[in-house]
């Protein structure tokens, strides 16, 4: 892994961070208070480059890698965790169908996907847990050609603004009885899906969850990405990786967001005629969140660099995503307790900062479901 970015990714941040402070820093407290996600500035994201990163030109997409993709979700992130959270899970399923789509379907989706004319969910998640991706009760019946689904996914991101749709749902079972999963590309305009709850957040506010439900949805065999039985396969690497990564990225966004903010609160907050950042205790606190800020990302750009290089990075993500949540929850809190009375007023990021960090916890598995994945692979590369 090259530790130092190259001279063309640090000009992508630098067109990144500049979209990002003009298009989002603004707005992310109005857009967190009024639990929105804007549309007004997904084809805006297209534009730039923003929602295929790593997608192959031929398909409309910048033809870069997932360092590149880190790098621009940062940057969002630094200012709105929550929109953050929306577009990388519209690249979960950009991702499924670059992966293992068919030329037709990639050909129809990708182009307006990466150009942000059309939005997306992964819809896995059920009431019965979100990590038990075998256990889940959707069901997908074939007869005549067509397949029909059925069944109530939960904790969707974008499930009210989605345009498509990939839903998993159990198509039968294995000769040892376990579930076999098949994934379907569904278009909102499908008779039978409708968006059911949506979800009151702690945090993550500008980005929309909720329920999606399939009532008797027909699709053709058209709508099948890859092969039927493969939906578990599917969703593991997407999510293992595409999906952790963002989380990741998101993290890395807010811890630097918060030592930002304490180096800047520190600098300019006088105390006894002499700025805060002159005690030592303040010192501490800053170092924490500069220590915490550059493990967090080493461990995702690491990660990033691998899967570009086309080496197997489920462990190395989960150690990202494990990582950098838990950081980023400490760095958000210890951020209010350098700041005093002024982190809890709305008027400074710290507070949502705090919640959102909360929210992304348990986002693509929780803390010791990443831990389980970590202790397999430590236990066979270590043995």
């Amino acid at each position: 892994m090259e530790v130092q970015f190259t001279d063309e990714q640090n000009m992508l941040r630098e067109a990144f961070a500049e979209f990002a402070k003009k298009e989002v820093m603004p707005y992310a407290a109005e857009w967190d208070r009024e639990s929105r996600y804007p549309t007004e500035l997904t084809e805006k994201m297209g534009q730039i480059g923003i929602l295929g990163t790593f997608v192959p030109e031929k398909y409309g997409g910048a033809g870069l890698g997932h360092v590149e993709r880190a790098i621009a979700l940062e940057e969002i992130a630094r200012y709105s965790a929550g929109l953050t959270i929306s577009v990388f899970a519209h690249q979960l399923s950009i991702s499924a169908i670059l992966d293992f789509g068919t030329e037709q379907q990639k050909q129809k989706y990708l182009p307006e996907m990466c150009a942000g004319v059309i939005m997306s969910s992964l819809a896995t998640t059920e009431p019965t847990g979100g990590s038990d991706l075998l256990g889940q009760k959707s069901t997908a019946k074939l007869s005549d050609g067509k397949w029909t689904v059925n069944g109530r996914k939960c904790f969707i991101t974008n499930s009210h603004i989605a345009d498509v749709n990939l839903v998993t749902a159990k198509c039968g079972e294995d000769e040892k009885g376990r579930a076999k999963l098949a994934a379907f590309i569904i278009d909102k305009a499908h008779k039978g899906l409708s968006a059911g709850r949506k979800e009151h957040k702690l945090g993550l506010r500008s980005s929309v969850t909720g329920d999606l439900l399939l009532d008797h949805v027909e699709v053709g065999q058209d709508a099948v990405l890859g092969e039927p039985g493969a939906g578990a396969a599917i969703a593991m690497k997407v999510i293992g990786e595409v999906g952790r990564a963002g989380i990741g990225a998101t993290c890395s966004g807010i811890l630097r967001g918060c030592l930002e903010e304490s180096v800047k609160f520190a600098n300019e907050h006088i105390v006894y005629g002499k700025p805060i950042s002159k005690l030592q205790a303040i010192q501490f606190h800053i170092a924490e969140n500069r220590l915490d800020y550059e493990t967090a990302r080493l461990l995702l750009y690491r990660a990033a660099s691998m899967k570009d290089a086309g080496i197997p990075a489920t462990a190395e993500f989960a150690m990202a995503k494990h990582f950098g949540t838990e950081a980023a929850a400490r760095a958000s809190k210890r951020t209010i307790e350098l700041m005093g009375g002024y982190g809890v007023i709305d008027e400074y990021p710290t507070g949502r900062f705090l919640r959102d960090s909360m929210a992304v916890i348990s986002a693509g598995g929780t803390s010791e479901i990443q831990r389980i994945i970590i202790a397999a692979d430590t236990l066979k590369k270590y043995a």
